[in-house]
């Protein structure tokens, strides 16, 4: 798992799959919660993009689940409240490897 900032972009990634979304919000929260050091979270409305990228069959996974915990996860890192999302964009698609991507704007 990795995360970077830069020009108003952060940019979250989680290598592998899991068909189970509560994996997510543990992992994704506990790293923030020991690693990050980026900003601290703001106030406005944001546009949050997921993406999950699978090889082979697509897995069977509910992308509404997943999107709610990764929100729940990065809530109080990337923004106060997964109020704040203006715009939601989640994919399923075919990729190089089984990663997980969320990028998070701030809207203007």
């Amino acid at each position: 798992m990795r995360a970077r900032e830069a020009d108003g972009l952060l940019e979250v990634s989680v290598d592998g799959l899991t068909t189970q979304a509560k994996y997510y919000k543990p992992l994704i929260y506990e790293f923030f919660r020991k690693a990050w050091r980026g900003s601290r979270p703001a106030w406005g409305e944001f546009s949050v993009e997921i993406a999950m990228e699978y090889v082979g069959e697509a897995p069977w996974l509910d992308l509404d689940n997943l999107a709610k915990a990764l929100l729940d996860a990065i809530k109080g890192y990337a923004f106060h409240d997964d109020a704040q999302v203006a715009r939601l964009l989640v994919e399923r698609k075919p990729g190089e490897r089984e990663r997980i991507t969320i990028q998070v704007r701030k809207l203007s």
